[in-house]
């Protein structure tokens, strides 16, 4: 799960919790993405997941013309953003849009013509979203099983729960949590919801409790943990919405822009990396001593493998224990 918040001392909206939310691994991704705002006079920035704007209000600070296309899913996000950039003074240089990061592309056609000298996706579940109870995502408080990061619309984890046929609950529960209980779990799930159907996240903490044999409930974490971490996924299509949204960015780029994205499972990061990767290879015959004109690679790594975070960011921030990030730059525009 994913901090992607404010910086120390910040307190969004006069949330308290704000205080503590801080952005993970903001330091590398401010020396990441700077180099790509040296590129040109006016540099753009998308930040795919502006959350309360944490890593938006960084960069902006850091560079003095950078313009902003701020993205998110979340109405309340995307207020509080508003409030901080405005507080910071910042509003006259960001955009904000609502909408999922797949929209990178249309938004850039419509605001950035010449491409984009930055993209960053910050994957996950927010801060915001899993402090405030009201919202479902946190199975540490009995709360209405929503896990909408767009309250306004789609179906919501109760409705998966309740509607959802035995084989599906469990491809869902193996595919994105990947249970080892799946199938045990999804039939549980179906028997209990004839006697009532599920509404709140303790109903069903306590059913995996019962369900998750008592040795796997010993390690792993949280019993609940890759079940709510499902849930969530299939509830917004995260990893649909994430492979169109990277293929999006990358095309939205321009020659010496950079993407950086940050993603908290491993499902995430096989995603991102397999969308980059065949970019950073020539594409033409492997037997030919040198690459023909036009097949040399449009991008290249600026991570090696998948860089995480470090013991002392850690111990600051322990939400970016499981962050994984890759980065990368174009240095050939597409032909044909």
């Amino acid at each position: 799960m994913v901090d992607r918040d404010s910086p120390p001392g910040d307190s969004p909206a006069g949330d308290e919790a704000g205080r503590i939310h801080l952005p993970v691994l903001a330091a590398r991704i401010t020396s990441l993405l700077l180099p790509a705002f040296e590129t040109t006079e006016n540099p753009v920035f998308v930040d795919g997941t502006l959350g309360m704007g944490g890593h938006t209000l960084l960069l902006l600070a850091a560079h003095p013309t950078l313009r902003v296309i701020g993205i998110d899913r979340d109405p309340a996000a995307l207020e509080i953003a508003g409030t901080r950039i405005a507080a910071a003074g910042f509003t006259d240089r960001v955009e904000l849009v609502h909408a999922t990061n797949d929209k990178v592309a249309q938004a850039v056609r419509r605001r950035a013509k010449g491409g984009v000298q930055g993209v960053l996706f910050d994957l996950g579940v927010s801060s915001l979203q899993l402090d405030l109870a009201d919202r479902g995502f946190a199975y540490s408080v009995d709360a209405p099983l929503d896990m909408r990061m767009d309250p306004t619309t789609g179906v919501t984890a109760a409705e998966v729960l309740n509607t959802y046929t035995p084989g599906d609950l469990a491809r869902v529960l193996s595919r994105y949590g990947e249970e080892k209980f799946a199938k045990k779990i999804a039939y549980a799930i179906v028997r209990e919801r004839a006697k009532e159907p599920f509404r709140t996240s303790a109903r069903l903490v306590e059913l995996l409790y019962a369900e998750i044999p008592a040795p796997a409930r010993r390690t792993g974490g949280h019993p609940a943990k890759r079940t709510f971490q499902a849930l969530r996924i299939e509830v917004n299509d995260e990893l649909g919405v994430l492979t169109a949204a990277v293929p999006g960015a990358l095309d939205a780029l321009a020659v010496g822009g950079r993407i950086v994205v940050m993603s908290f499972q491993s499902l995430e990061d096989r995603i991102v990396k397999h969308a980059i990767a065949p970019g950073t290879r020539s594409t033409a015959p492997v037997d030919l001593p040198v690459d023909l004109p036009g097949h040399e690679p449009r991008f290249r790594w600026l991570t090696r493998g998948s860089e995480t975070p470090t013991d002392f960011e850690i111990s600051e921030n322990p939400r970016a224990a499981s962050a994984r990030l890759r980065a990368a730059e174009r240095v050939r525009k597409a032909t044909g």
